[in-house]
Parts: C-alpha cells; structure tokens; sequence
C-alpha cells in the first residue's frame, strides 16, 4: 500500500464556493508530478456563490454534480471548446486546461445542500439539505423534481442508493437512518435504537451501501458509549453488528464499488472463494480505516492522516485506490494492490450476483439493457415505439404547461420513469422453448427481497450461498479484538456482549412506534381530518404495524390519529342525516339477566316516530319550478324496535322482527318538479281542482321545452317522478299511474303493496319504494317487472341506518347510499343485495394506482358508481402520502380494490365504467407482473376460437363486445416485453378468428 499527500492539491479558507479538477496523473505518477508541462489543475469553476460540500462524479462520468451553502446544485458538462481560458480573477497565471459548463442549476432547498448521490444507471439524482428533506430530481430531464421526501425531523446529511435500484437510504442529526422505496418514495424502514446514545453533531453523516446490495452502513453510531459505524442488514433491517474502534464519531462510510475474491496463490489449486466487500471508514478522530467483510479486524488503519476531520471519502473505479479529503482543505490517496484487496469482479460477475441474489431487473433498465431482451413479434415493437413516442407527445404537452413538476413522469431512452419504476422489481425467469425462442416468465414482487414484515417472509428468498458467507462476525464473537496489545484503541467488528442476543427477535407491536416518528405522524393527520374520518380506517394499519420487525417503523404512529377521528353518530349529526335521539327514546333491555324479555310499549314507538328529511314545497308560481333531479338525496328513518334492543339477549332472537316501516309523502294542495334540464322539463301537480258536479279532480300538467300536456286524476296525487320516456305518479289508495313522454296513459293504474314512500324514474323504467319497505321496478315500455316486492330488511335492519340517497340506473338497477356511507345494489339476475361502495372501506384508503392511470387521466369517469361513490375513488391517493404502507400490502390492497370496482362497474351494468375500470386493472396487472390473473382475463375475453355446442361463453359483457376488450388490452399488454408471449397468443387467436 503507498500514500500520497500532493500538498498541491489543496483548498484554503478563501476558496469558498469553488470546485476545482485536478489531473490524477501527477499523483499517481513523481515523474508526472515534475514535469512541467503536464498540468496539474484542469479546471476551476467558481459558480457556486458560498461553500461546496459535496461534489459526485455519474456513474457514466459524464456529469459532475456539487451541492453547496447556497442551496443550489449545480450539474457540469465538460465542453468541446477547443483551447484553454484563464481562470477569472487570476491575472492570466491559471488556465483552465478542459473546459467544464454547468449544464443545470437545481433550485428547491431552503438550507445548505450538504449531500448529493447519483442512482444506479443516472436515471435519478438525490440530494439532501439542513431544511430536512431529500430531493429526487429527474436526471435525465432536469431540473423536473419526481418526488420529495419528508419525515426527517433533522437536517439530512448523508445519502446513499441501493445498488440495486430499490431504495434510498438518508441519516440526519434526529437520530434515524430512514430507508425510502424508490417504486412509490415511500418510507420503508426509520432506524433509531444504533443511534439513541449520540450526543453532539457531526459536519456531515455520509452513509454506504455494499455492492452487493447486503449492507447498509451509517455514520455516527453508538455502541456501550464508543462511536461506531452501524452495519445494518438488508434482510429484515437489523442491526446486529458494527465496525468498532475509532475514538470520536464517523463521519463519513464509503463502499469500495467492487466485490473481491480471495486471490489465487500460483499453483495453489483454484478453489471456490465466498465474494466479499471492502469499505473504508473516516472519523473526526482525523483517522482512516479500512475493513474487508471476511476479516473481524480492519485491513489497515491509519491515524493522523490529517489535521482536522475527514470530510469525504472516494473510490477509484478499478477499487484500489481510495482518495480522502479533510476539513483542513488537504487531500490524501492511498494505493492498495490486488494482493492486498484480492481480485475485483467483472461487472458481468458483479451483475450475476445481483440477478441471482434479487432478480434480473432490479436495476433500472436503459436502452442499452433492453436491447438484449429480444422482441418476438413487430406488433409488440409497434406497440412500444408508440408508447415511446405518446410519452414524448405527453412530455412536449406537459412542458407546455406550468408543470406541477412533481407528477409529471421522466422518460429514460423513451420508457417512463414512472414505467421504469413499476419495472424496477419485476424478476425473470428465462426457459428457451425447442425452437431456441427465450421464454420469459415475469413472477410477483412478493416472492422478492421484500424486507417489509417478519423474518418468515426471507425463508423463500433466494440468497446466493456465496454471499451468505460473507456476513460479518455477530454475536457469536461478542469480546473486542485489540490489534495489537499496546494499541490504546481497538478495532473489531463485533458488538460488545453488554447486548443480549435475544433482542435480534421482534420486538412487541407497541415498541415499534419511536418517539419522533409519532410526533411527525400526527402531525400532518391533525392538519387534515378529512382523510380519516373514522377510527375503522385506521384499524388496518394497527394491524400492520404488529407484524413489523424490529425497528421497521414504515406505518408509525397508527394510534395518535384517533385523536382527531369524530365519532360516526357525531359525524351524522353534522350531516343532518340523523335527528338527535334522547335516551329515553331507546328502549332498554336488562342486563341483570339474560332471561328478561325488553317490553315494547306502543306509545315508544309512536314517540320516536322520525320524519321524512325532504324539504316540503310550498305552491310555487309557473315557471320556477323547484330543482329536484333523480339524485335528490333523501333521508328515510326507519322504525325498527328491534334494532334498539342489545344483540346479546339471547331470548330477542325468538323474538320475530317488527316490520320495517319508512315515511310517507304528506298531502300538498300543489307542487311542482323538475325532471331534467336538457331537454327542459317539469311536472306541475294541483290537487283538488273543482269540476263539474262537484267531484273534485286532481291535475297533472308536464312542460317539456315549451310544448305542454295535461291530465286529470280522480284521486289526490302524493309525489311524482319522472324521465325523459315516462311520467309517474303515484296517489292515494296505492294507485300508481304512468304516462308516456306526451301524456299518453301506457297501463291501467298499478295497485301498490302499501302506499308509497318515494318513486323515481330513469328511461323506461319506474322504481316504487313503499312504505312497508318494499321495492319494485318495471320497466314500462316492455311491460315486465325487473324487481319484484324486495323488501329493504336486510340492507336496513339491526341499526339506526336511514337511506341517504336513492338511484336508479339506466338499466333499472336500483341503488340504495345509507347514512352509515354503504351503499348497496339489487341484482336481479341473483336476487341479492351487493355491496357496491362503502365510504369507511379501508381498501380505498391504501389503494394506489396513480402509476396505472391512462395519459390522459380520464380518472373520474361518469356513471352509477361514480355518483354513489362520489370521489371517494381519489381518496387513496391522499392516503398513500400520509401512511407508508410496506409495498406487498400496497399491492394487495390496491389489486382488491380494482377488483371491487370491476365487479361493482359489472353488477350495475355500466358499460362505459366496466371498461375503465377493467383496463385500469388490466395496466395495473402489467405494471405489478401479475400474468395469472391477467392471463385469466385475455382467456375469457378472447372465449373459444373454434365454435363448440357445449360453450357456456357470452360474446358480450354489459353491451361490450368482449374481443373488442381485448384488442383494446393488447396495447396495455404490448408496453410490458415482459409478456410478449401472452400477447402474441392473443393477438394470433384473435387473426384466426377474424380470418374466419
């Protein structure tokens, strides 16, 4: 090993906001050095306007990018000018030998940038500041900002990426090291117990990733009061070990960028040798030392390297030369041979461990890397040239606007950042078939390095036997290796065994919430209550937090959000939905003894009898008709005894159930109604009208853009309704007449059950709700009933639930929103009610899909589930930033919900909804790698391409022609080459049958 210290390579006090290249040629080389015409500096760039701290070649050296007390980050590029220029203020004496531009200034932090990191591939830029947050920038569209992430309650002073592409990991003065999800730039995991005992600052905490993805490695950690540097492990996040013996806290890790192997003694025979990492550690000791993974004690260490302390450590990229630089404005290198470090692996060798260890395509895929995945078939080349091309139509849309940088995905060599991201994780598995094509098999993220939940889930991880042996001595070896007795400081990659080693378990669900971690959740939940409006939805995330491992603290903080949750019956009054019920109102039942039978009394429910919630309308004058549309929401009470009484008298079960009575239309001497404003359309009622002989008539007159029809009634006449294709009404003694668009009677008078709650009309289709709680819908052109007398029982029955708002499709399916935010539909082919929205499902609040929306973000379609859903379907967006849910639940979660919608779409007969959401799914499927499920889909679209007697399938679903769907998914299915198979068995299926 040989150090160097070029005393020329140096920054003073004064040199304050410059970056300076130097030429490694006279450092490695005296002769060099001497010589004169060999120059020393080949650049100073003098932009930024106060210190730099940091500076960070791209992998590809292409850029340079530095981060400064200015709060920019400036990216350089070096220029093809030919010849040298002066560097400004120096009297001619220094010239810049190449020539370096800053290509972007990257403006968003409000403090000092203290670290910047490039992604594996550049595709993305990090940076962090002392304003708290770190700052992913788009690298290949700057200055565009993907995403933002705050959680830091200190300023952030290290960064470093995963080498696989997966996570990002950040350490800042609160104490934590938090790990963030590159797919959706959520928190996975904040790290606090290495850290609790340290007192004081450090000028920055550079942390380091292994490469090969195994170790994580923090500054400024703590161990029975001696500074270490915390190894933290990939697989469930612990932190059994650490690299121990400098006397004053780390500032700075960093990770040789290539994995050893022993090197091989000549004509010792070739054994197989476990891969390991070299990393080198700096301290404000003014002390180096540098450690190899398969040895307890470092390589070497060297102390008083410098004046003050070590600021930033870099690798040369053949990893055997390291360069440090210091706070006092020197920089040293040292020189290591292959005998020392062993023989590095080729970048073939390097990316085969990370294929075998986390799947092929972990690591972002350029346009290089794609171009091996061989493309089968010209349809699905058509298909991905143009989704290359709609995304750069989308991208000159975008910048046209006032972007809200943010949202608006990248695009590297043509595929999305946002795609790329979705890509990331999807793992291959390669088969050739007998006609030497690849087959490609895309399998489920789950079954990957999910480091989300307990140590069960790693038992199917494919770890490489090689690596495994690489680990770092842990408890096993718990005494502290001195290297040498007379050393007063000793080096040793063990924890001392102060620490039992049963703390490695899990720890209880109510450790795992940190002190900061609950003050920063509630934070943001108090600001805005209206994500969360009641305690069930934050259920599902108690439930997660038990099932983390130590220390992974990705949903903290679950139980500090019910502070701010009303309760639901507080929630209803707000609403209006409920009137206030008085305790004496309830009817008691004992709970002495289970025998005791609650008595009914019949002046209880005369008491409680609760009102119809419909604005009465007065005689209104022609012409200003009251606005009341098929939507009107209407509040139904229901007077149900048994619903008062507690579930657990056993003896109420023999009890048979009162029946369910709603309330009725009172009589009005006139009224008047709006049917629809395009065409303009109302209905005008006059009751009692005198006639001749002194029989008194009911009038009913219908206004449709300006043409008028009337006709009389003998009965009073209670409500009406009415569409475009009929006119209802329905009157005293359960008489309901209907009438054409022109007032034509279509059937004699209908004899209703019991009289009339409510009537709607949508089409040709008429919905009575009667009084007894029983519904019927006909349809009147056709003359058949589609819902005969089904009672209301079972959606309404054993709660205080009213009916909140009333819907009839355009294929008569009625819909019923109660006030407890359900809503449910009658299907008329099964005869059953079928949960269709629920306000409170939790699915909704942890759903995310934003990465499958169409370009156009046609999101809010319109139709039945969109009214009775209202924009509850948007809401899990919102969600998805205030919760960090682990990505496999976010993935179950978020298929649940599609599917839900899918079916709900379905049941209600929306054919422009079904189609959304079934494509919406469809994407999401081949986005995430779910070929089951999508496979299962493309089947039963396609149904069989030779005509059988025996075939069960329907050509059409909900009026869509189902192999029209599927043409329409092969575009979706054609983004992903991933399943190129898949498409090309469709895409051929479907010729054959056009052929035919």
């Amino acid at each position: 090993m040989k150090l160097l210290k070029p005393t020329w390579v140096n920054h003073n006090g004064q040199d304050s906001g410059k970056v300076v290249i130097w030429n490694m040629s006279p450092v490695l080389q005296e002769d060099d050095e001497k010589d004169e015409n060999i120059p020393k500096m080949l650049c100073q760039m003098d932009n930024h306007l106060a210190c730099v701290n940091c500076v960070r070649w791209s992998n590809s050296g292409m850029y340079l990018a530095s981060g400064g007390d200015d709060k920019l980050i400036m990216v350089w590029k070096r220029a093809t000018y030919i010849g040298p220029s002066t560097v400004f203020g120096s009297s001619g004496k220094l010239a810049n030998v190449e020539q370096w531009r800053c290509v972007s200034i990257l403006r968003s932090h409000s403090g000092d940038v203290m670290d910047v990191a490039w992604s594996p591939h550049d595709a993305w830029l990090a940076s962090c500041s002392v304003d708290n947050t770190v700052v992913i920038w788009n690298a290949v569209k700057f200055p565009e900002i993907l995403a933002t992430l705050r959680g830091h309650s200190g300023l952030v002073k290290g960064l470093t990426w995963d080498p696989v592409g997966k996570y990002i990991a950040s350490q800042a003065d609160d104490r934590s090291l938090k790990v963030w999800r590159t797919l959706d730039w959520q928190l996975e995991t904040s790290i606090t117990k290495p850290f609790d005992e340290c007192g004081g600052t450090t000028h920055v905490l550079r942390l380091s990733w292994s490469p090969d993805g195994h170790y994580l490695v923090s500054a400024h950690a703590m161990n029975n009061s001696g500074p270490t540097a915390q190894i933290i492990e990939r697989e469930g996040w612990k932190t059994n070990m650490d690299f121990v013996g400098h006397r004053k806290a780390v500032t700075v890790v960093k990770f040789n960028p290539k994995i050893f192997k022993k090197k091989q003694k000549n004509g010792s025979s070739a054994k197989p040798s476990c891969p390991y990492c070299c990393c080198a550690v700096g301290s404000k000791d003014r002390s180096l030392s540098v450690w190899l993974t398969c040895l307890k004690r470092p390589l070497v260490v060297i102390h008083e390297l410098f004046d003050k302390s070590i600021m930033d450590i870099s690798w040369t990229l053949n990893g055997l030369g390291i360069l440090v630089c210091s706070m006092d404005g020197s920089v040293a290198f040292l020189d290591f041979s292959q005998d020392e470090l062993g023989d590095p692996l080729s970048e073939e060798e390097k990316s085969r461990i990370h294929q075998s260890t986390y799947g092929k395509s972990l690591a972002i895929m350029t346009e290089a890397q794609l171009s091996t995945a061989v493309i089968e078939n010209p349809e699905m080349l058509k298909y991905q040239r143009r989704q290359q091309q709609q995304q750069l139509d989308q991208k000159s849309a975008s910048s046209r606007e006032t972007s809200s940088a943010a949202s608006v995905a990248g695009v590297v060599n043509g595929e999305s950042l946002e795609d790329i991201r979705k890509n990331l994780l999807k793992k291959q598995v390669e088969t050739r078939t007998a006609d030497g094509r690849r087959r490609i098999t895309p399998l489920c993220i789950a079954q990957l390095d999910t480091g989300d939940f307990s140590t069960a889930f790693f038992n199917s991880i494919p770890l490489s036997g090689s690596l495994a042996g690489t680990m770092l001595s842990s408890h096993s070896n718990p005494q502290l290796l001195p290297l040498d007795s007379s050393t007063p400081n000793s080096f040793g990659a063990s924890k001392p065994s102060t620490e039992p080693v049963a703390t490695t378990g899990a720890r209880p669900a109510g450790d795992t919430v940190s002190k900061d971690s609950v003050n920063a959740t509630s934070t943001p939940a108090a600001s805005s209550p209206s994500v969360l409006t009641t305690p069930s939805k934050i259920e599902p995330m108690k439930a997660f937090d038990s099932r983390f491992t130590e220390r992974s603290k990705a949903t903290p903080g679950a139980p500090a959000l019910t502070s701010v949750t009303p309760t639901a019956m507080e929630r209803l009054k707000e609403q209006n939905l409920v009137k206030e019920l008085r305790p004496r109102d309830l009817l008691e039942s004992s709970s002495d003894s289970d025998e005791k039978v609650p008595v009914t009394k019949p002046s209880s429910l005369s008491k409680r009898k609760l009102e119809l919630e419909v604005e009465t309308v007065e005689k209104k004058k022609k012409g200003r008709p009251r606005k009341d549309s098929r939507l009107m929401p209407v509040s139904l009470s229901v007077q149900s005894p048994a619903a008062l009484t507690a579930e657990k008298d056993a003896v109420c079960l023999s009890v048979p159930a009162p029946a369910l009575k709603l309330p009725m239309p009172g009589p009005q001497r006139a009224f008047t109604l709006q049917v629809s404003s395009d065409p303009s359309m109302y209905i005008e009622v006059e009751n009692e009208v005198t006639a001749v002989g002194g029989v008194k008539l009911s009038r009913l007159k219908c206004n449709r853009e300006g043409k008028e029809w009337e006709t009389v009634l003998t009965s009073r006449i209670l409500t009406a309704a009415g569409s475009c294709d009929v006119v209802c009404v329905a009157c005293e003694k359960r008489m309901l007449s209907v009438f054409s668009a022109c007032g034509r009677r279509l059937l004699p008078p209908i004899l209703l059950p019991s009289p009339i709650s409510t009537l709607h009309c949508t089409g040709s289709y008429v919905m009575a709700l009667t009084a007894a709680a029983t519904l019927s819908v006909w349809d009147v052109h056709r003359q058949v009933v589609v819902v005969k007398e089904e009672s209301l029982h079972s959606i309404l029955a054993g709660s205080d639930m009213t009916v909140s708002q009333i819907l009839l499709t355009q294929h008569g399916i009625p819909v019923m929103n109660l006030s407890d935010g359900k809503a449910y539909c009658f299907n008329p082919s099964l005869s059953t009610w079928n949960l269709v929205s629920d306000k409170q499902d939790s699915l909704a609040q942890c759903a995310d899909f934003r990465s499958s929306l169409p370009p156009q973000d046609a999101m809010l379609c319109s139709g039945p589930l969109a009214i009775v859903q209202g924009r509850a379907s948007t809401s899990g967006r919102q969600a998805a930033r205030l919760f960090s849910v682990p990505h496999v639940v976010q993935q179950e979660t978020t298929l649940a919900y599609l599917e839900n919608q899918v079916a709900a779409a379905l049941t209600l007969q929306s054919s422009h909804e079904y189609r959304h959401w079934l494509l919406l799914y469809a994407r999401y499927l081949v986005n995430e790698g779910f070929e089951y499920r999508l496979r299962e889909i493309c089947k039963d679209l396609l149904g069989p391409v030779h005509y059988s007697t025996g075939s069960q399938w329907e050509s059409t679903v909900v009026g869509l022609r189902k192999r029209e769907l599927l043409k329409e998914l092969l575009p979706v299915i054609g983004q992903n080459l991933r399943f190129q198979r898949l498409f090309t068995e469709c895409q051929e299926q479907l010729d054959i049958l056009r052929d035919k």
